[in-house]
């Protein structure tokens, strides 16, 4: 294509390239301290195109493609083509990426041991990842946690940190600007802007960490926290998981695994400085 580009994040190698230049240059900002190696071949490739050659330039509209598609899904606006390659990106890996189970999960690491925060969309799981990896965590992603089907372990996907609505000025306040993508507003997701990672976390993202705790957040309501229960765990992580049935027994296999030796928790809480309280609490006891 017109603009392309190649970025590693975790052990994905990304091709992606637009019928535009604007896309590529914001995540050429978004990713300028990812490795990025031309020579290697692409596990993942997206598109970012026009339908229609008049479309390039007339109300621009961005088709997300690639190795694998979304039959029928609406484009976007020129305005928001670096949403529509972080969203091509993901795509690519939740129907594609089979060397590992992929979970819907932020994940954070401190002494070798990794959190996991499983939950829906709101949930709080990207904010409170992307506050504690500016503080004595690593973070490891917002948005998949690899796990190694063979040993367990997870592995890191620290791609850009998408933050949105009320998020956005929460961190914002606590990191340099220069961190920070573009303001994206009124996205089909709401207001959107991208952190990117600390330096550490980036240059540590090969590095994997034993599961110690499983978390599923609720922002939102009084603090609580309800232990769960390994069958409850192991069924919100199969639909936390894009390639669970893909792997078949080995997917059971290390969903079994992690679910048995992964202490889990419910936890509400009404504000990011309470759940923070609570992920340091349930760490400190884990670690006993």
């Amino acid at each position: 294509m017109r603009h392309s580009l190649r970025i590693a994040v975790g052990p994905v190698q990304f091709r992606i390239g637009s019928d535009w230049a604007e896309p590529i240059a914001s995540l050429r900002q978004l990713y300028a301290d990812y490795p990025q190696d031309d020579t290697r071949p692409a596990d993942a490739t997206v598109r970012l195109f026009a339908a229609r050659p008049w479309r390039r330039w007339l109300r621009p509209s961005v088709h997300i493609g690639g190795d694998f598609v979304v039959p029928d899904a609406l484009p976007l606006p020129l305005s928001m083509g670096l949403l529509a390659a972080e969203m091509g990106m993901n795509l690519q890996v939740a129907l594609g990426w089979r060397r590992h189970m992929l979970l819907h999960a932020s994940a954070v690491e401190k002494d070798g041991r990794a959190l996991l925060m499983s939950g829906e969309s709101g949930s709080g799981k990207s904010t409170l990842a992307a506050l504690l990896g500016e503080g004595d965590w690593r973070l490891m992603g917002d948005e998949f946690t690899l796990i190694d089907p063979a040993c367990g372990d997870a592995f890191a996907f620290p791609r850009a940190v998408s933050l949105k609505n009320d998020a956005i000025a929460e961190v914002a306040a606590r990191v340099d600007p220069a961190r920070l993508g573009p303001l994206l507003v009124a996205t089909p997701k709401g207001d959107i802007r991208h952190l990117i990672p600390r330096a550490d976390a980036i240059a540590a993202m090969h590095e994997p960490a034993r599961p110690a705790l499983l978390l599923f957040p609720r922002f939102g309501g009084e603090v609580a926290v309800e232990p769960m229960g390994e069958g409850e765990a192991f069924v919100r992580l199969t639909e936390a998981s894009t390639n669970y049935v893909a792997l078949g027994e080995a997917g059971f296999a290390a969903l079994m695994r992690l679910v048995r030796e992964t202490p889990a928790f419910g936890i509400s809480y009404p504000d990011s400085a309470a759940g923070i309280a609570l992920v340091g609490q349930l760490w400190a006891e884990a670690a006993k």
